[in-house]
């Protein structure tokens, strides 16, 4: 396997202030650090130096999006409000999606890699690719930030790829723990991509990621959220994997798979009620794997999107990128084992949660095919 690799360290420059849980405080609470910062991503890259992975990884060259890009899919006025903000002091570009100076030109960047991962992919200069990228992107919507994301780092690279003719029909498996509302709306109406969000039952938009969101004209059917119950472990998620995604992607049989891949349904991250530990994402890229080597020639892209516990992301994330690149990094999880505990079993709840998306829209998507 040759896995592609995404990094810049201008990514760790983006400054979206600190976090006190409210904003703004106007001086009316010390002020903390900021949840998504820098750390967890540069200590998973910091790792995969450590350990000898990334010499094992093509290294991508990757440049920032031009505003073309940008706005096939967002507003020409919410990308200059985000130059603006960057111009000057900062600010909000939306709803938590904080911006400092200098953010517009990395978030930029972010896109850029993002696109550079997908096309090197659909070129088949490589097997598959992880875009290690920051600030994330999934919540980012047409004219506003959300979530602290800019811009749409997946939504936009599929559509440049597709605006090159280097794709045409593209899956999205978001597995981040919050509901994936900008790359929802994105292709919503497109029938040529197919999005599944993966994620905690209103936790982030709190208004979004139903079972009842299918999609609109074209797109009806080929949007499909698994809203799953506060406390799930790998049970609920290998479950929501087998018998809803897979079945999903085998009826589309896209020509590329995008994984975004957040890591905050972890046991220990702080934003999230969710009990996933290493080997569960190892063992569900695995089975994403053996699904694009069956359906689209193995190609598969997996952007990194949230996750905040800076001991832990390293950790799931070393699981993936061994995954893709067939490797054995030799890092120890010391967590590894507790996915066999009774919590991570698939319990009723969960398998009723399933359900209703498998006898709703599952079947919607499956009757187009």
């Amino acid at each position: 396997m040759t896995t592609g690799f995404i990094w810049n360290e201008r990514y760790m420059w983006h400054d979206n202030g600190s976090a006190i849980g409210v904003h703004p405080s106007k001086g009316a609470f010390q002020p903390g650090i900021h949840l998504e910062n820098a750390e967890t991503k540069r200590k998973l890259k910091n790792l995969l130096d450590a350990y000898g992975v990334t010499p094992q990884l093509k290294s991508l060259e990757h440049e920032i999006a031009s505003n073309e890009t940008l706005e096939r899919f967002h507003t020409p006025e919410y990308i200059g409000l985000v130059q603006q903000l960057s111009d000057g002091s900062g600010g909000d570009a939306g709803e938590s999606a904080l911006i400092g100076s200098g953010s517009a030109e990395i978030a930029k960047l972010a896109v850029g890699g993002t696109c550079a991962a997908v096309a090197a992919v659909c070129n088949g200069e490589i097997d598959n690719a992880y875009a290690l990228t920051r600030p994330p992107g999934h919540h980012a919507e047409r004219d506003k930030g959300r979530g602290f994301c800019i811009f749409n780092n997946i939504g936009l690279a599929i559509m440049q790829a597709q605006a090159d003719k280097l794709v045409q029909r593209v899956a999205v498996i978001d597995w981040d723990v919050h509901h994936g509302n900008g790359t929802q709306q994105a292709f919503y109406d497109s029938a040529d991509v197919l999005t599944l969000s993966i994620h905690q039952e209103m936790l982030y938009p709190v208004n979004l990621g139903t079972i009842g969101e299918q999609g609109e004209n074209a797109g009806h059917g080929h949007n499909i959220n698994i809203p799953l119950p506060a406390g799930s472990g790998g049970g609920a998620y290998l479950a929501a994997l087998d018998d809803v995604v897979l079945p999903a992607l085998h009826a589309f049989k896209p020509d590329l798979i995008v994984i975004a891949c957040g890591y905050d349904a972890c046991y220990f991250d702080p934003l999230s009620h969710m009990l996933l530990v290493a080997n569960h994402f190892r063992t569900m890229t695995q089975k994403i794997m053996q699904a694009a080597d069956e359906l689209c020639g193995g190609k598969v892209v997996a952007n990194h999107e949230g996750g905040y516990s800076d001991f832990y992301v390293p950790l799931c994330g070393v699981a993936v990128i061994d995954t893709l690149a067939g490797i054995s990094s030799g890092i120890k999880d010391p967590y590894a084992g507790t996915e066999f505990v009774a919590n991570q079993n698939l319990y009723p709840h969960h398998q009723s949660a399933i359900n209703q998306v498998i006898n709703g829209p599952l079947q919607t998507l499956l009757q187009r095919y």
